[in-house]
């Protein structure tokens, strides 16, 4: 069969429904992922979606596939993927598979595959891909059946966290996503006042779209938290693996500074704990970690790639500027914001002080946000090598640092920039930070005319 190679991510399978995603690329990734559970001797895979009006018409196929691989499959129904991937432990479970859009717009949807106790990526999807060009499938007759694990969830969770030590009022977003369904009942079981925005799915978002990383859509939040009252507000996206925070002021509360946060009062129980952030991460999140006796790590980003590393390193605690933050500390070791949430209330609970307050200390900078530049798919990653090689070279000369994990990481002493290709939409992500307005200009047009000079190149 004709399969778009573009969907095939390197952690995850996205594209736009009913367009890249039809109901037979979901058979065939069924037929696909359960020939890999099947090989590595599972049999038993949970499947779940988010709420995106183009699930269920992947979720069917999907199953048809995994059945006819000779799986068992459970089927969750709507629920956050994270619940997913805490279901593969609770039902004893070889994988699982989230039909999810993630963050995206809400014409895309796409699979999220932790298979055989790992989130497949890089040359484990090729090689999905590989097996549905190739119709090279295990054939056999499952069955499905319904599972119920939302209840089970918010149980566990409530006897992992801690409940509230005084009175908090907190307003939750979910966007319109899945969060809702786990947050709100549970930071209320927690003993949290708890005010619900935009709690209830419904996969056209038609309040604002689920993703905490772009300060639009956190502007109902800060409103909310204000006419409230509240002492924060907490966001997710749309399938609840990423968390965006409001802090009393209004202020938003980037993921390396959450990170910075969590992390401290997880050094203040574990000390020398090895503590990662991504590679678009703040230099004072390193610089903090190593200050409170912990091991800083950089990462490539992704959720896959971040949790490959935790098993390698047993780190402790994990962060992206995305708001994915993943806890083995007390935890599985896997993205959810839910959870994520309640430890931040744990620390806020503790005492009177704002984030603001609590993180007053850490040097000051100047930074952007995320910065998303249009790229097509078929020129992004060659244009970010590009950049890197011209780097890299400069770099050697002029005395500064590449770092090329995952795009270009340009360190000076006064500052540095980032670039990437996104590996979930056609777009180059950039950062920049510096110690003062003036250098991060200068660190931003020095981006740009490597930028237009890369691409020149590649023109030519």
């Amino acid at each position: 069969m004709k399969i778009a190679a573009g969907i095939f991510r390197e952690y995850d399978v996205r594209g736009v429904a009913d367009r890249d995603l039809t109901g037979e690329v979901a058979f065939h990734l069924g037929r696909a992922a359960g020939t890999f559970v099947r090989r590595g001797g599972g049999t038993q895979v949970l499947v779940g979606r988010d709420c995106r009006l183009s699930g269920p018409a992947l979720l069917e196929p999907l199953v048809d596939g995994l059945c006819r691989s000779g799986c068992r499959v459970w089927d969750g129904g709507v629920m956050p993927t994270p619940v997913n991937y805490w279901g593969i432990r609770h039902l004893g479970a070889d994988g699982g598979v989230q039909i999810t859009g993630s963050h995206n717009p809400a014409e895309y949807n796409g699979f999220k595959l932790t298979l055989l106790g790992r989130s497949l990526h890089g040359g484990e999807i090729a090689a999905l891909r590989s097996t549905i060009l190739a119709e090279d499938y295990v054939a056999g007759a499952g069955r499905r059946e319904a599972v119920t694990l939302l209840d089970a969830y918010i149980a566990d969770l409530a006897a992992t966290l801690r409940p509230a030590a005084r009175p908090l009022k907190l307003v939750v977003d979910a966007g319109n996503g899945t969060g809702g369904m786990t947050a709100v009942p549970l930071y209320r079981r927690l003993g949290y006042e708890v005010e619900p925005l935009y709690c209830d799915p419904d996969g056209t978002f038609p309040h604002h779209h689920p993703d905490p990383t772009v300060p639009e859509n956190l502007r109902a939040l800060g409103a909310s938290v204000a006419a409230h009252g509240a002492a924060l507000g907490i966001a997710f996206d749309g399938d609840a693996d990423r968390i965006g925070v409001i802090d009393r002021d209004g202020a938003i509360v980037w993921g390396d500074r959450l990170l910075t946060l969590l992390a401290r009062a997880l050094l203040a129980e574990v000390p020398g704990a090895s503590i990662i952030g991504e590679v678009k991460c703040s230099k004072t999140l390193f610089a903090d970690v190593t200050r409170h006796g912990g091991q800083a790590v950089m990462w490539r980003t992704g959720h896959s790639l971040i949790k490959e590393k935790m098993k390698e390193l047993d780190a402790a605690l994990a962060g992206e500027m995305s708001g994915h933050i993943f806890y083995a500390h007390r935890y599985y070791g896997f993205d959810d914001a839910v959870y994520a949430g309640g430890r931040l209330l744990e620390i806020l609970g503790a005492g009177e002080q704002t984030i603001g307050e609590r993180l007053a200390d850490l040097p000051t900078t100047v930074s952007t946000p995320e910065l998303r530049v249009d790229c097509p798919e078929n020129l992004k990653f060659r244009l970010v090598a590009e950049v890197v090689r011209r780097f890299s070279v400069a770099g050697r000369a002029e005395g500064f640092r590449v770092i090329d994990l995952d795009g270009a990481r340009v360190e000076w002493p006064d500052g540095w920039g980032l670039v990437r290709a996104s590996n979930t939409q056609p777009l180059l992500v950039l950062r920049f930070e510096a110690d003062n307005e003036a250098r991060l200009a200068a660190i931003r047009a020095r981006f740009d005319a490597e930028l237009a000079a890369a691409r020149s190149e590649l023109e030519r």
